[in-house]
């Protein structure tokens, strides 16, 4: 592809998703069943408005049934997938419509809550709709008016899964095919939010009511110690917490355990809901604000804005004898905005930690949730 967006003042070349490949191939095959011969390309229009002209790769035709294959192209992001050959072949059916399944290297719904029903193919609503579209496209264009059963399949795909959510979501045998603009650009925070809302709605998926949201790995090793068991509930929301909670709310949750590293969670107690430091940062001037409400001298302010980390500003909070009371006002600032952002429909816990000092506070809900949660693990 020759289209282009700019990321941090980078300029970055966008690629296509597994689903633009498996419409594409999908396209190809019936082309070549109904019409006998091999196109060297296929166009497909995207979701997103881009047209994409593919080179048709490794066709072959029988008397039955036609395939080939589109190489994925994740563009400059880091996508697992890129290079990938996808494949599809088409049949004709007795019965009308264009039926969809998967094959080799394409994973199995194993777990109730996610987009596809347990034992479907996990081919998204978006690229089924893609492939349906482009085979009844080809269809029209040669008259033809019986059914098509089109399989896809991704070799490499089972191994591949590993090192994406897929095993923890419940999606076994291989990878999905997914894509809701047809188009990858380049460190989609789009395809990251996504990915967190499936993971939430799974989560909540048959009768489960509470979620427990860590930003990432160090929240995550908290919690192995702290409870292990509430690993099998946890989501990890990365940098995203306000697109966490707006999906806890939509998809039914009753409360949340927020369990992070003063280090993000501070940024909740000014109100950002997205805490990666190139939309936001002041760690520190929320640390010296709350200090100084408690009384901190100007000497001690300055120092606090001169640090770099918080486990820094955290050694000066506790040789002033202020951390246990800043921490306590920081507690009730993250709860309010929380309430904030779900509107007071959340029942909410927070538990605060950093590395060196392990928990430096929770808020008053934090146990009583904590109780809700290993009660619901109980029943699981």
């Amino acid at each position: 592809m020759d289209n282009y967006v700019y990321k941090n003042n980078k300029k970055m070349r966008m690629g296509y998703t597994t689903g633009s490949c498996a419409a594409a191939a999908a396209k190809a095959a019936a082309w070549m069943l109904l019409g006998g011969g091999v196109p060297p390309e296929v166009e497909l229009m995207t979701p997103k408005g881009i047209a994409l002209r593919l080179e048709v790769l490794d066709p072959k035709l029988t008397a039955g049934e036609a395939s080939c294959a589109i190489r994925k192209d994740a563009g400059d992001d880091p996508d697992v997938t890129d290079g990938l050959k996808v494949y599809a072949a088409v049949r004709r059916t007795e019965g009308a419509g264009v039926q969809i399944d998967g094959g080799a290297g394409v994973g199995r719904v194993t777990r109730p809550g996610l987009e596809q029903p347990v034992g479907a193919a996990a081919i998204n609503k978006v690229p089924r709709q893609m492939i349906r579209e482009g085979v009844e496209e080809v269809c029209g264009r040669f008259g033809y008016g019986g059914g098509i059963s089109v399989t896809i399949s991704i070799p490499g795909g089972e191994e591949l899964a590993a090192k994406t959510f897929n095993p923890r979501l419940g999606i076994e045998g291989g990878i999905s095919v997914l894509g809701t603009s047809g188009i990858v650009e380049p460190m989609s925070e789009e395809a990251l939010i996504e990915t967190i809302r499936i993971d939430i709605k799974m989560q909540l998926a048959g009768g489960r009511k509470y979620l427990v949201l860590v930003p990432g790995n160090y929240g995550l090793d908290y919690l192995n110690e702290f409870h292990p068991q509430l690993l099998k509930t946890s989501v990890k929301y990365s940098n995203f917490l306000g697109d966490a909670i707006d999906a806890a709310v939509e998809y039914g949750a009753k409360g949340i355990l927020l369990a992070g590293h003063i280090g993000k969670l501070v940024k909740l107690a000014g109100g950002i809901m997205n805490t990666h430091s190139r939309n936001a940062d002041s760690r520190m001037e929320i640390l010296t604000a709350h200090a100084a409400v408690l009384g901190a001298d100007q000497e001690t302010a300055r120092a606090l804005m001169d640090c770099i980390t918080t486990d820094e500003a955290l050694e000066i909070l506790k040789r002033k004898g202020l951390l246990e009371g800043v921490m306590e006002r920081l507690l009730k600032r993250m709860e309010f905005y929380v309430d904030h952002r779900s509107g007071h429909s959340l029942e909410r816990g927070i538990l605060v930690f950093s590395q060196r000092e392990g928990t430096l506070g929770e808020s008053g809900d934090a146990r009583r949730i904590l109780s809700c949660l290993q009660e619901e693990l109980g029943k699981l």
